[in-house]
């Protein structure tokens, strides 16, 4: 390339960021007057090479949470997973391992009765042998209880400074309406985000043996691949995963724990959020006809 191109290539290179924070510096000064026209000079600057895509995006959400209250992200009530006080230790901990969640709700005899938080760390110190009995309510943090109306941004800055990473949503009635943590507030602005409970999207690792003889997949498992490697003949023209078909046989987003059985298999719920269902702990058991 010979110094003339190098020249023109620095040169239109220079136009573009001048232009760029040209715009910027009419932002500042009083432009643009609203979000949309944030959000096309951001991503004029991601079209000339200013920003990475990613940035964009991470830009957009956090532009896009200033306009959102907790009632548009918060899990809600009916698919909270939520602990009576009065629930056996032994039963807890099978909650706590099969939602795969951090954090847990209790309540007394009515839900809307909110307790406290039970964080599932704190449930330790009940599996050491020879350790007293636990007492939950004594393990549990004080709840935060905010509005349905809350401003999404204003919710992530108490968080931070709170430190705390749960909040109870409550209706205009004072009954509870769901629940927000930190990660959903988040992931509105940086995307999913998966954590070590996450299923790897390995199609190798959809369907994994288990040493008590059941099945832990994925729910995102296609039907066709569950129907050829357990010999099932699950009809795949109206959905296209084990997921969807065990969610439309359920009738509802299901909950951790919940549990069907279609022909000889059974089916519990391992893990989902409020989005969608993620994995199945399934056992297959003899055919009758078989048998007989």
């Amino acid at each position: 390339m010979s110094e003339d191109d190098s020249s023109n290539s620095a040169g239109e290179l220079h136009e573009k960021r001048r232009s760029w924070l040209d715009r910027i510096s009419s932002a500042i000064s009083g432009e643009p007057t609203t979000r949309e026209d944030l959000v096309e000079i951001l991503r004029d600057a991601q079209a000339d090479g200013l920003i990475e895509s990613d940035t964009l995006r991470m830009m957009e959400g956090a532009i896009n949470v200033s306009g959102m209250s907790v009632a548009d992200v918060m899990v809600p009530r009916s698919q909270m997973v939520a602990l009576a006080l009065d629930t056996d230790f032994t039963d807890i901990m099978r909650e706590v391992v099969d939602s795969g969640h951090s954090r847990f709700p209790v309540h007394g005899e009515d839900r809307d009765e909110i307790l406290g938080i039970l964080l599932a760390k704190d449930l330790l110190r009940g599996v050491v042998p020879g350790s007293p009995a636990v007492n939950i309510r004594e393990l549990l943090r004080p709840a935060v209880l905010i509005p349905e109306s809350k401003r999404l941004d204003v919710l992530l800055r108490e968080f931070r400074q709170s430190r705390n990473h749960m909040a109870i949503v409550i209706d205009e009635y004072g009954g509870v309406a769901g629940l927000i943590t930190i990660e959903d507030v988040l992931e509105e602005i940086v995307g999913e985000i998966d954590d070590e409970y996450d299923e790897a999207e390995d199609p190798g690792a959809l369907i994994a043996a288990q040493a008590d003889g059941q099945y832990l997949v994925n729910a995102l498992t296609p039907i066709g691949d569950f129907n050829e490697r357990f010999g099932a003949d699950f009809d795949d023209d109206e959905y296209d995963t084990i997921g969807g078909l065990v969610t439309a046989a359920i009738g509802h987003l299901p909950e951790a724990g919940e549990e069907l059985t279609l022909g000889r298999f059974g089916f519990r719920v391992a893990r989902a959020d409020s989005r969608r269902l993620h994995a199945l702990h399934v056992s297959v058991h003899a055919d009758p006809l078989q048998d007989a």
